[in-house]
């Protein structure tokens, strides 16, 4: 292999690739990225052997050939070249690179190509949707799985297809993120999958261009979903098990709803978060609605330490029903508000020992469910 390249794109890339890659993985070829030539173009890949990455980068080619190199040691050589022509050139006797880049000279041992896993890389999509769609529904869910494995099942995203809706929901026990848009395609009978946070995580980062279209490609013989992300693949394996039925949890009636500023809301849970850590992240909400006609109502949020302090937050809210008073996890809000870009957002719930409801204002298809704490806490 011998093949020359610009340092921008490759580093670029590796940067696409890298976190498919285990670096504490026993087997050492599984710690390594694979090139390979392909035409006029660098392939470049990783896999755990659960999630896979996929990317081309144009080069000059002058000889074909493929090979393993270290991630990390090729990450960080190439990140700290000068940003001109990378020359590459495999030894294929000790499958080692030479690497040339201005006036510096890299050698780096890899393992031969041949001991990678095979990577899936090709089927026909089965969907196409918009590149800013996909990244807003992982991003408005994915925080909320969870992140210990008490229970797989919930460390992935549920995606479902069914007519043209796709839905795609997190919980972890404690709170519910769910979002839905219309798609071109239609599926007559729902079919449904659950794929690993990390990997529908990594498909969102990778969409940069938000204004191109993703294709996915849906599992078949194997338990493995494919998105198609302009230059770049990522496959993922399916986890098995079934996702909780969350559809009965999500309330049907309201007896308070609270309507306030996004930034205003976000502000003083944030102020109360610094407090709430000593107090497992507890802080309480108190709704009161408006003295009289044409009045604000109000929402106070309040964090308490024992040893620290306390603050308190008013803010003014259109409050229709009940008062209210209820304590939540402060955290959980708020990584919901940073991910609601809408002026406004709505909060409802049907009393002190139920759910809370939030969402943007005007909008049905993205609810965040998040389940009381006890006030004693």
């Amino acid at each position: 292999m011998k093949v020359s390249v610009l340092q921008e794109q490759l580093a670029r890339g590796l940067g696409i690739i890298s976190r498919a890659v285990d670096p504490r993985n026993n087997l050492p070829v599984l710690t390594n990225v694979l090139l390979s030539t392909e035409d006029s173009r660098i392939k470049l890949a990783a896999t755990n052997l659960q999630m896979s990455i996929t990317t081309y980068i144009g080069a000059k080619v002058d000889k074909e050939g493929a090979v393993t190199l270290p991630a990390k040691t090729l990450t960080e050589l190439v990140n700290n070249l000068s940003p001109e022509r990378v020359d590459l050139s495999l030894d294929v006797a000790t499958q080692s690179v030479h690497v040339r880049c201005g006036t510096t000279t890299s050698n780096i041992k890899g393992i031969a190509a041949s001991e990678f896993p095979p990577i899936p890389e090709g089927g026909e999509p089965d969907i196409v949707i918009s590149g800013r769609v996909l990244k807003e529904m992982i991003n408005q869910t994915v925080f909320a799985t969870a992140k210990e494995d008490n229970r797989p099942i919930l460390t992935g995203l549920y995606v479902q297809f069914d007519n043209d809706v796709m839905t795609v929901a997190a919980a972890d026990g404690f709170r519910l993120a769910v979002r839905t848009a219309r798609i071109d395609q239609r599926f007559p009978s729902p079919r449904d999958y659950v794929i690993p946070a990390r990997a529908m995580s990594e498909v969102a980062r990778i969409i940069v261009d938000e204004d191109k279209d993703v294709a996915i490609s849906l599992p078949g013989e194997r338990d493995m979903v494919l998105f198609y992300i302009e230059n770049t693949v990522v496959s993922s394996q399916l986890l098995e098990g079934k996702f909780p039925d969350f559809g009965a949890i999500i309330p049907k009636s309201y007896n308070t709803s609270v309507t306030m500023y996004t930034n205003d809301l976000l502000r003083v849970c944030k102020r109360a978060e610094i407090f709430a850590r000593d107090n497992n992240n507890s802080a309480r909400i108190k709704v009161t609605p408006p003295d009289g006609p044409g009045e604000p109502g109000t929402l106070l949020v309040t964090g308490k330490s024992s040893e620290r302090g306390d603050s308190e937050g008013l803010i003014d809210a259109g409050v229709e029903g009940n008062s209210l008073e209820v304590a939540f996890n402060v955290r959980y809000l708020i990584e919901v508000l940073n991910v609601i870009s809408e002026e406004r957002v709505v909060l409802e719930s049907i009393g002190p020992a139920a759910a809370g409801v939030l969402r943007p204002e005007g909008r049905d298809d993205f609810i965040h469910i998040v389940m009381p704490m006890s006030t004693g806490r």
